[in-house]
């Protein structure tokens, strides 16, 4: 495997580069300034909101490309560069379908903002951690600013209780399992392979110059647009299969174990 000639690393985020506490590794840091040194972009692709990610990334996020919201909006050190956003109709449409399932909880995902109804204590404080900007309302429709998707969450699980209750709003929107808890529904241009196609053709870099990190699957859009895919130890079946190469766990930094060989390929 040479890695030699990559010239953009893209990788998600929860189950990816961040551990199991959500925290990114200061390896990956000392990391990046080879990468940045050697002049290879960085993209951060994730499901979580804008102003999430950049948290995360604090020291870096205003030099780097951040793929948000599955793909639905993508900020390029700090120029908007994507906003797929759902129409007004759409989102009532999608609600409509989501309030029926029981146990759901609904999040309208603007560019910087987060609407909740009323919810439990419970679901609040799980919502802290993936979005850290959110209003609490009783009304969920009518609202003026573009809304990029619509999250649901279920403690039980995404795949049994969401999702066989949302596929068949496909193909008319996006509808993807995101998370073991969330599945993501959104405008069918809107999601990471979307986003990363148009940066590759933005600077002109190929498959095969483009490595790409995933373990989940709103992931494998994006993995099938490199040569270089590798999914986490940790990933779902679907990922494992996709990707062409597998790394170790996000819990052991298998992200950080590719980045140390690509640096190595090039010194």
């Amino acid at each position: 495997m040479n890695l030699s000639n990559i010239k953009m690393v893209v990788t998600d985020m929860d189950g990816t580069l961040l551990n199991s506490a959500h925290e990114v590794s200061p390896k990956f840091f000392e990391l990046y300034k080879e990468l940045k040194r050697n002049n290879i972009l960085f993209v951060a692709a994730s499901g979580r909101q804008f102003d999430s990610i950049a948290q995360k990334l604090h020291l870096i996020h205003d030099e780097i490309i951040i793929i948000a919201e599955n793909g639905g909006f993508a900020v390029d050190q700090g120029k908007e560069i994507v906003s797929t956003p759902l129409a007004k109709t759409s989102r009532e449409d999608i609600l409509q379908v989501v309030n029926q399932i029981k146990g759901a909880h609904a999040v309208l995902c603007g560019k910087h903002n987060a609407y909740i109804k009323g919810s439990t204590p419970r679901f609040i404080e799980t919502l802290k951690e993936y979005y850290s900007e959110f209003i609490i309302t009783e009304d969920l429709k009518g609202r003026e600013e573009e809304i990029i998707k619509i999250a649901v969450y279920h403690y039980e699980g995404s795949e049994k209780n969401i999702y066989p209750e949302v596929k068949h709003l496909q193909p008319e929107f996006n509808v993807k399992v995101s998370g073991e808890n969330w599945v993501d529904i959104s405008h069918p241009d809107a999601h990471k392979g979307y986003a990363l196609d148009r940066l590759q053709r933005q600077y002109g870099i190929s498959p095969q110059e483009t490595l790409v990190f995933g373990d989940y699957n709103n992931d494998l859009e994006m993995l099938a647009l490199s040569e270089f895919s590798f999914a986490m130890a940790n990933s779902h079946p679907n990922v494992l299969k996709a990707a062409k190469y597998k790394t170790l766990s996000n819990d052991q930094l298998g992200v950080e174990v590719i980045l140390e060989q690509l640096i190595a390929s090039i010194d």
